[in-house]
């Protein structure tokens, strides 16, 4: 885990409190698929393995980490592009903005609209939409003005048709949050039917066959599949 000694360098130490890496960075975050971002005396950063050894110099203006064996970078002038974990730029720096691969896709924003990319760079999902969200369970959710929300799969066909939601998440055990025009949340199953009806203040993605909900009354409980409430506080 990460350590900052007294002269506010940081560094990391194994479970025992053993110094593994020395406390020689500005910064750096949690290891991710083995690599760590770190940050120099110029604000830069770079990635580091286990060893403490430099994969990628510090020459980002920002990074994320590694997903999906990529991980996303900025350089300096602004634009975002990929590297693998050897450190090489395999997807060049060209794009305003994008996000972290999820099912070997990312999304990417090229003169304001988004659209996705695979992982040879080859933008097979055009820039069309005024947002999107990330592949999960195969589909990801995407808009193009505030009153047209759906879902696309990964040859960029429309798989659940515009509706009237004011917020679609993404999909987790099959069913995906909605928010609707009365600012209440439900679910939808990947057909697009309406599985849980929209009467939530809040919820949560579903993780192993349970959600977390607020009702109206500020009371958190969990949820089923079948939207059963099985306790309150």
């Amino acid at each position: 885990m990460p350590e900052k000694d007294e002269n506010d360098k940081w560094g990391f130490i194994d479970k025992k409190g053993k110094e593994v890496i020395p406390c020689k960075w500005k910064g750096m975050a949690y290891f991710s698929e083995d690599l760590a971002i770190v940050k120099d005396d110029n604000d830069l950063l770079g990635f580091i393995n286990k060893k403490g050894e430099l994969v990628s110099p510090c020459q980002w203006k920002e990074a994320h980490g590694f997903c999906d064996g990529l991980a996303l970078v900025k350089n300096e002038n602004d634009q975002w592009g990929y590297i693998n974990r050897a450190g090489e730029l395999i997807i060049p720096c060209q794009w305003s903005d994008a996000r972290d691969f999820c099912e070997g896709m990312a999304a990417i924003q090229d003169n304001n609209k988004w659209g996705f990319i695979d992982k040879t760079g080859k933008n097979v999902i055009p820039c069309k939409w005024d947002t999107t969200g990330d592949f999960s369970e195969g589909l990801a959710s995407v808009l193009l003005e505030w009153d047209k929300q759906g879902y696309i799969d990964k040859t960029g066909e429309m798989a659940i048709p515009y509706n009237g939601w004011k917020f679609a998440g993404d999909f987790s055990d099959g069913l995906a949050m909605i928010q609707n025009k009365e600012r209440k949340w439900g679910f939808i199953d990947k057909s697009g039917e309406l599985a849980l009806l929209c009467k939530w203040k809040e919820v949560e993605f579903f993780s192993e066959g349970f959600a977390v909900i607020i009702d109206h009354n500020n009371k958190y409980g969990h949820i089923d599949r079948t939207g059963k409430v099985l306790q309150t506080r």
